[in-house]
C-alpha cells in the first residue's frame, strides 16, 4: 500500500511517520514540500504521488492566530481537506484527517458524541468543521478523527508552554473552569496506524474503510481542567512551580474556548477495538520517554 503523509513537521505527523512505515511505502511531505494553503499544488502532488491512502496531520493549529487569519485557517482546514477528497476519489483512494473537539460549543453537561450537532465558537473550530464537511461531500472513503488537547514533546503543545513558563515566572496562573482530555500525539499516531492496519481489506487497500467511513472520536480516556493538566506535569518534579487556578474570565484571549471539550469515544471502539489509555497514564509514559 503506497501512503501519502502531509503535515510530517508536526507533532502528530512526526510519530505517524514512525508508525505507518511498516504498513507501506510511505510518502512523507511538510509544510515546505506542500504548502495545503495551494489547492493546485496539493492536488497536483495527490495525483503524481497516486497512492492508496492519504493521512492529513496539516493543520493550521494556532486557535487565536485563527482569529486574524481566517482566510489562511480556511484555507488549510477547510479548502485542503476538501481537494484531497475529491483526488482520494477519483483516484480510489482513502483519507485519514484529524479533527477537534473544537467543532462543538462546549455547553453540554457530559461528553460529546458524533452525533451531537457541531456549534463552533471560534474561527479555528469553525474551519476545522468546514473542513469536516468538505470531506463527507466529496464521496471519499474516509475516517475524520476528532481528538482533543494534543500534547507532546515537539512542536507548540500546552505540556512545553508549561515547561517555558516554570523556567521564566515564579507561578503558575491556569485555567481551571474548561475540562477535556490531554491526548498524547504518539497515542494518536499509534491509534491511527491500528486503525489503518485493521481496516485493510482487498490487496493494495481498495477497500480500506468502504464499511466504516465517517467521524470518530479519538481522545485520551478521562478528563481534566487545564489546571489539573498542569498540576499532572510538575507532580513528579521536586521544586516545581506554584500553580494558581484561575477562571477563563481572568485570563482573556483572542479565541473563545469551549468550557467542556470531553469527548464520548465508544463509537471507534465498537468499530475497531481501539481505545487510548487514560490521559494521565499517557501524560507519565510521555514524560518518562522525555527524560529517558
Amino acid at each position: 500500500m503506497r501512503m501519502l503523509l502531509t503535515g510530517v513537521g508536526g507533532q502528530v505527523g512526526w510519530e505517524l511517520r514512525r508508525t505507518l512505515a511498516p504498513l507501506g511505502e510511505l510518502i512523507a511531505v511538510d509544510r515546505r514540500a506542500l504548502d495545503l494553503a495551494d489547492a493546485a499544488a496539493l492536488a497536483r502532488a495527490v495525483r503524481e504521488a497516486r497512492p492508496h491512502l492519504v493521512v492529513n496531520a496539516a493543520a493550521h493549529t494556532a486557535v487565536d492566530r485563527a482569529e486574524s487569519e481566517p482566510e489562511l485557517a480556511n484555507a488549510v482546514n477547510a479548502t485542503a481537506p476538501g481537494v484531497l477528497a475529491e483526488e482520494c476519489r477519483h483516484l480510489g483512494a482513502a483519507l485519514v484527517h484529524y479533527s477537534t473537539d473544537y467543532v462543538f460549543g462546549g455547553d453540554k453537561a457530559g461528553p460529546y458524541t458524533e452525533d451531537d450537532a457541531p456549534a463552533p465558537i471560534n474561527v479555528y473550530g469553525a474551519s476545522k468543521l468546514r473542513g469536516e464537511r468538505a470531506i463527507q461531500a466529496a464521496g471519499a472513503r474516509h475516517l475524520i478523527l476528532r481528538t482533543s488537547w494534543v500534547y507532546g514533546l515537539r512542536g507548540a503543545n500546552f505540556l512545553l508552554t508549561m515547561r517555558r513558563l516554570a523556567r521564566e515566572r515564579p507561578e503558575l496562573r491556569v485555567v481551571d473552569d474548561q475540562t477535556g482530555a490531554p491526548t498524547w500525539c504518539r497515542m494518536i499516531a499509534e491509534a491511527t496506524a491500528q486503525l489503518v492496519a485493521r481496516g485493510l481489506g482487498t490487496r493494495g487497500g481498495a477497500g480500506l474503510f468502504a464499511e466504516a467511513s465517517g467521524v470518530y472520536h479519538l481522545a485520551a480516556g478521562g478528563a481534566t481542567t487545564w489546571y489539573g493538566f498542569a498540576r499532572e506535569i510538575f507532580a513528579g518534579s521536586e521544586g516545581g512551580p506554584p500553580i494558581v487556578p484561575i477562571t477563563t474570565a481572568q485570563h482573556p484571549t483572542p479565541a473563545r474556548r469551549p468550557a467542556n471539550s470531553r469527548l464520548d469515544c465508544a463509537k471507534l471502539e465498537r468499530a475497531f477495538g481501539v481505545r487510548l489509555p487514560a490521559w494521565n497514564e499517557s501524560l507519565r509514559r510521555c514524560l518518562e520517554d522525555g527524560a529517558g
